[in-house]
């Protein structure tokens, strides 16, 4: 197993450093993490945000995802039972100096948030070629 890890991945368990001025529970968001040679992506449960309720900051190797979705009953609607808590998601990922910070793509799609880390051209893998004596 390699020692080199390009994605350090923290416990599911928010462990903030500031206090939170939103009164509302904090979740760590249930997060895939998969990877070939040429990059990694990041699959963050993120349900009832969109594009314009997550906020991603990046700031010395350290990639936070911050998501503050707004669900609402519907229109003459009140909530009278729910199986899950609402909330806000933060999640935390330390990047090593492999990904390309210039290049990293996010999308929001059906409550999931899609991180492309793409993997800086050094750090790729690469066959390199035996030659006869």
């Amino acid at each position: 197993m390699a020692e080199n890890k390009t994605l350090e991945v923290e416990k599911n368990e928010i462990q903030t450093e500031t206090e939170r001025t939103r009164d509302r529970r904090l979740y760590s968001a249930y997060t895939d993490v998969i990877e070939n040679e040429g990059e990694i992506l990041v699959l963050a449960d993120i349900p009832g945000a969109d594009e314009k309720s997550v906020e991603l900051t990046l700031e010395k190797n350290v990639l936070k995802i911050y998501a503050y979705p707004d669900v609402e009953a519907p229109q003459g609607y009140n909530l009278a039972y729910a199986e899950y808590g609402v909330g806000d998601y933060e999640r935390s990922f330390v990047l090593s100096d492999e990904i390309d910070r210039d290049k990293i793509e996010a999308k929001v799609m059906n409550g999931v948030l899609h991180l492309r880390l793409p993997k800086s051209p050094a750090a790729r893998m690469r066959k390199i070629d035996i030659q006869a004596g």
